[in-house]
């Protein structure tokens, strides 16, 4: 996938977190960990475009690995919310998904950036 295409797909990905966050339940468990999913959430798409204007291939694989961590942040405040049962299993398995295909890829990124070096 080309970088402008995986720019566009983390936007997405971003854009469904903050809809998804925008229709919680308001609880107080929902309104923490929403705050937390939208900030990891949003966040993937705007390390990757950091990582994208990386100044080195160790700058870039440094990079990465915040975006990295930022997706596999979001598929765990995912889950934690199915589980506490603030929503159901069925509203969220399209984004789970996509957010655990979108960390495979950078996962892959990475291990390929760092055999470059």
């Amino acid at each position: 996938m080309k970088a402008e295409e995986f720019k566009a797909r983390t936007k997405a990905f971003a854009l469904r977190i903050v809809r998804l966050v925008a229709a919680l339940p308001k609880t107080r468990s929902s309104d923490v960990i929403g705050k937390q999913l939208l900030r990891s959430g949003t966040a993937v798409g705007a390390n990757y475009r950091a990582a994208c204007r990386a100044r080195s291939q160790a700058d870039f694989v440094a990079k990465m690995g915040i975006v990295e961590e930022e997706c596999d942040e979001s598929v765990y405040w995912i889950e934690l919310l199915v589980e506490s049962e603030e929503i159901k299993k069925a509203l969220v398995e399209d984004l789970l998904r996509e957010a655990n295909e979108i960390l495979s890829m950078v996962v892959a990124s990475r291990k390929t950036a760092r055999a470059r070096k």
